[in-house]
């Protein structure tokens, strides 16, 4: 009499992972990781753009000056402002005095203004015209992930000319930005509001 044996032999186990092997790298290029935590740093730093344009915008409602200013008159333009070095092209060179204002104001958190003034964060850039006071503050940055790239290389075609937008014309939107097609470089930034 034949006794039945259950179970898989070592064969077939080894086909089985295998294939599941063969699965799990086809799924992997799919999804491609590395896209992913680009795409979830650049959603970060667009919330953290969004809450200093807040912060800037609440401490201009409450104090009528932005927090740059000495006095609501003085002239003083924000041209690519860096929040993680304080490198300006004009008059600020201290981003972190900036936000230690918007921090005693209680306009943002602690916790925040370290985070985005870190050496290894991706930098914060902050434009504001003193030439017209109804100029809108932007906060730009620099997008890492192909499709926050991809975005980026399409609002400068759209806005580059367009209204408040001109103040970071070169700065935010360099000469190769504008065709509307992200080309490979880094330089192409997404700018709030």
């Amino acid at each position: 009499m034949k006794k039945l044996k259950f179970g898989f032999t070592m064969i077939e186990l080894l086909i089985v992972i295998a294939i599941l092997g063969i699965l799990a790298v086809a799924v992997l290029s799919a999804i491609n990781p590395l896209e992913q935590i680009n795409r979830g740093r650049d959603t970060q730093s667009r919330g953290d753009a969004e809450q200093l344009i807040n912060a800037v915008e609440r401490y201009n409602a409450s104090k009528g000056r932005f927090p740059w200013q000495a006095n609501p008159n003085e002239v003083v333009s924000l041209n690519a402002l860096d929040s993680t070095s304080g490198v300006d092209d004009t008059d600020i060179t201290d981003f972190s005095g900036i936000m230690a204002i918007l921090v005693d104001t209680n306009e943002v958190k602690t916790g925040y203004a370290n985070r985005i003034q870190q050496s290894t964060y991706n930098p914060l850039y902050a434009y504001w015209d003193s030439d017209d006071f109804s100029n809108s503050v932007y906060v730009c940055f620099s997008p890492k992930s192909k499709s926050f790239r991809t975005e980026a290389a399409e609002d400068c075609a759209v806005k580059v000319g367009q209204g408040d937008f001109e103040i970071v014309e070169g700065g935010a939107c360099p000469d190769y930005c504008v065709d509307g097609v992200w080309n490979g470089i880094d330089d192409c930034q997404i700018c709030l509001p």
